[in-house]
């Protein structure tokens, strides 16, 4: 993962959060006032000159990117998006939404944009008795949603690891973590999506669409569940509630996280490392998990990430996690450092820990400080690297000198109950990957960092010689995570397999995800580089 190198009603209920109640599904009602609460702020128009316009133009996490719209509208309730939505069709101007801020590409960014529809302030996560399921607003980050939801009735979403990730993008391109081999993607416990869209006749209206088979909106919530944010319209919040859960006690409605976590961390210097020695590791690494990643392995409750520093940083490191309070738990961990590490000839550092979940979800933000410039390239692997790979991987770790402190390889663990669910269930089709591989490097404001580019880009081709320079599906390779947007995956330059960009992100579920588009977002409003296109575009 990216985040360890610096490191997403019924008719006329009314609830509270200032969120719109509706009068039905798809359906807009007129009072929006949230009983017992204070009214939220009116919308604002925050243009050049107003001090507040640098503040929310360099939100954006990555450093290689800077906003320059003609206005940000900093929107507080589901009306505010309604009325910036008419507003960008009445005038024909571009618009593009921001939650989180943590897009690795620059969709938002894009000069071309001219509104940028902030949410950053629909932030509140409450329960909804109406729909009897937890209501999370686009704006709110991943740690607020771990607060508030575990403080409040001691349940979760299986979502990333990096607290400051806004879950408006984060949920609708699937969403995973280190709960993910035991509950499954976040959006496979969406219930219902509420989002702003532009209907034919060129206006802006809040529809509601839920899991519900019979729900004439149900397309729009399977497009959300893995279809990645900015395609369809604006999400203003989430319905969260997992399948098969039994309305009631709204404590029982999501996964219960452990109150505990053990850990054990791995470390290898670099200095002690031979090629032979990266080689054992990383294939006692693959072979492992090509064996013990079903739901049936007593080691389903492990998770882990390999953490690839680049030789300058000194070292790199394996960590592993599980529940802090099963009995076996050291155990389990202490069979997979052994498996992992079987006769490398090279030595390695062992420490074991215990922490508090929350405790630990919330303050190991990898996100924080932010802005500095970079550029991530991503692929889901169905089994481990090759041996050919594992030694591309190692040269080009190898190459270079202190300029690639903050270069890095990193390898979470999928697989598990993730892939017990049909590929077509979802929008995230990828239900038969065993690992999420990212390709990393970032470099100092100010620097150019052509040099760091260079070195990602021909890492990554490298890595993927033998399938046009990218991960094309087949028996080694699953294609690509949205979440991970890498635009050199639609230039030729850089994608010489002849398979289209969408092919490795949306695989089989493409062509429904454009009938989606053409449905909901006829006049393709919602676009961007690596957005769905309507059937024909």
């Amino acid at each position: 993962m990216k985040g360890f190198s610096r490191r997403g009603f019924l008719a006329g209920s009314v609830v509270a959060g200032g969120v719109a109640a509706l009068a039905g599904p798809g359906t807009a009602a007129a009072d929006r006032t949230a009983h017992g609460c204070f009214p939220p702020p009116p919308a604002r128009d925050i243009r050049p000159g107003d001090p507040r316009y640098a503040e929310l133009t360099v939100r954006g996490y990555n450093g290689r990117f800077t906003a320059r719209p003609e206005s940000v509208r900093l929107v507080h309730c589901a009306d505010h998006v309604v009325d910036a939505v008419d507003d960008a069709l009445r005038t024909g101007r571009r618009i593009a939404v921001r939650s989180g801020g943590h897009c690795f590409e620059n969709f938002v960014d894009d000069p071309a944009v001219q509104i940028v529809v902030d949410v950053s302030e629909m932030r509140s996560v409450y329960y909804d008795p109406g729909h009897r399921a937890f209501a999370i607003e686009s704006g709110a980050t991943l740690g607020e949603v771990y607060r508030s939801l575990y403080l409040g009735w001691g349940v979760t979403v299986p979502a990333g690891a990096c607290p400051g990730v806004g879950a408006g993008g984060h949920i609708a391109g699937g969403g995973y973590g280190g709960l993910s081999r035991h509950h499954g993607f976040v959006a496979d416990h969406l219930h219902g999506v509420e989002v702003v869209v532009a209907d034919r006749g060129g206006r802006a209206r809040l529809v509601l669409a839920t899991r519900d088979p019979d729900d004439p909106h149900h397309d729009l919530w399977w497009a959300h569940t893995g279809g990645g944010g900015g395609n369809f319209g604006i999400v203003t919040r989430y319905l969260m509630r997992s399948p098969g859960a039994r309305p009631g006690d709204p404590a029982t409605l999501l996964p219960r996280p452990p109150a505990t976590i053990r850990s054990v961390t791995v470390g290898w210097s670099w200095a002690d490392m031979t090629e032979s020695a990266f080689v054992r590791i990383l294939r006692n690494h693959g072979t492992w998990h090509e064996k013990e990643s079903g739901t049936g392995s007593r080691y389903a409750p492990l998770s882990s990430w390999l953490v690839l520093n680049h030789r300058a940083s000194g070292r790199f490191t394996l960590v592993a996690n599980v529940d802090g309070s099963l009995p076996h738990g050291r155990t389990l961990l202490d069979e997979y450092v052994a498996a992992v590490t079987a006769n490398t000839g090279v030595r390695h550092e062992t420490e074991h820990s215990t922490a508090l979940w929350m405790k630990s979800t919330l303050t190991a933000d990898p996100y924080a400080g932010g802005r500095y410039p970079f550029k991530s390239k991503a692929a889901l692997l169905r089994k481990g690297w090759s041996e050919a790979q594992i030694r591309t991987i190692h040269r080009w770790l190898t190459r270079g000198g202190d300029e690639h402190q903050a270069s890095a390889v990193y390898l979470s663990t999928l697989g598990g109950r993730i892939n017990t669910i049909p590929a077509s269930a979802t929008a995230v089709p990828h239900r038969d990957s065993l690992f999420s591989a990212t390709y990393e490097t970032s470099w100092w404001p100010g620097v150019p960092g052509d040099g760091q580019l260079a070195w990602v880009r021909g890492l990554y081709r490298d890595v993927y010689a033998d399938t046009g320079g990218v991960p094309v599906p087949d028996a080694r390779n699953g294609g690509a995570y949205i979440n991970y947007p890498d635009v050199d995956l639609t230039d030729p330059r850089w994608n010489t397999s002849g398979v289209p960009w969408h092919t490795l992100y949306y695989r089989d579920n493409y062509p429904r995800l454009q009938r989606v588009k053409a449905r909901w977002d006829p006049a393709n409003v919602f676009r961007h580089a690596m957005s769905v296109r309507p059937p024909g575009r």
